[in-house]
């Protein structure tokens, strides 16, 4: 599960001190941050043209119930290692192919980790495609915040877009159906899940687990009313990296939220700001296990949520 890190990045790198910036601590800002594919809006979310990605399969394994293979995808100047796990079903006329998951695990966690809950997916007949991020799903604001103002793409938008390159494999499977595809996370992974499934008008809808927003847009309002000078560059940057940025986008799909009141390092209450900022079609379920990230008491929650965005 992701580590007391994440809970340190949300208090410290997306605080005000650090979103908001006078203009004489910054370096020369720059609008050119455009370049072939990648893009962020005046508005601040992030635009993509994702291509299908070439990806190489190195091995194969698995049993009588499922397959698992281990893959590189290419995605934006990286080979990202993926695990794919496809239930195995038997084929009858007019059958559906299986829906799909990229499933995205948090900071620390990884895609060997993340792999107790993929099993329960396909064990539920679904395949999932479970990534090792980039820093193994860990983020540096500051850092990201310098590479975009000097006109270079972030790693935190390289790891949206390796979720899209996901999406694309797991529709070039002609075992699986393109047309029911989602995206699910947990932690830091359902930050990512939720910016991706808002970029992605193919997907089904977003399952984030134990996760919020940065509340961003609040921290920029509270600046402006005190009369904090701010750089417009910066205030870019960090929306574009806040998954509560996206939650409209998200809308007419979906947006499943599943968190313990007792989650160790995201607070429920932190989750449920950010669930009171989407728009429906949206739902909430809690637990009560003490821990961050998935646990058994989420089960039947994902199993009847999953039955419900891939029916039809």
């Amino acid at each position: 599960m992701a580590d007391r890190r994440t809970a340190k990045v949300l208090m410290m790198a997306f605080g005000v001190a650090l979103l908001l910036f006078a203009w004489h601590f910054l370096p020369e800002s720059t609008s050119a941050v455009d370049s072939s594919q990648w893009k962020v809006s005046d508005a601040g979310l992030l635009v993509y043209a994702v291509s299908p990605p070439q990806y190489n399969i190195s091995r194969e394994a698995g049993d009588e119930s499922r397959s698992l293979s281990e893959l590189l995808l290419q995605s934006r100047g990286a080979e990202i290692a993926a695990l794919l796990r496809i239930p195995l079903q038997e084929e009858n006329e007019g059958q559906k192919g299986i829906p799909g998951i990229v499933l995205l695990p948090g900071a620390s966690v990884s895609k060997e980790r993340e792999q107790g809950l993929a099993k329960k997916l396909a064990d539920l007949g679904y395949a999932t495609i479970t990534l090792d991020q980039r820093n193994l799903g860990a983020v540096n604001g500051e850092a990201d915040l310098q590479m975009f103002l000097q006109g270079t793409e972030p790693v935190e938008h390289k790891m949206v877009y390796d979720a899209l390159a996901a999406a694309e494999v797991l529709r070039s499977r002609p075992e699986i159906d393109a047309e029911r595809i989602i995206y699910a996370g947990e932690s830091n992974g359902g930050r990512f899940a939720i910016i991706a499934c808002a970029l992605d008008s193919q997907a089904r809808g977003v399952i984030a687990i134990s996760t919020c927003g940065y509340d961003t847009r609040a921290a920029i309002a509270h600046a402006a009313a005190s009369g904090q000078a701010v750089d417009p560059e910066a205030v870019r940057f960090y929306i574009s990296i806040d998954p509560e940025s996206y939650l409209d986008s998200v809308s007419p799909r979906p947006l499943v939220m599943i968190h313990s009141l007792n989650d160790t390092i995201i607070t429920y209450q932190l989750a449920q700001r950010t669930f009171s900022l989407a728009r429906e079609p949206r739902r909430m379920y809690t637990v009560n296990c003490t821990m961050h990230g998935y646990c058994p008491d989420m089960a039947k929650a994902l199993e009847n949520e999953l039955a419900g965005i891939f029916k039809g």
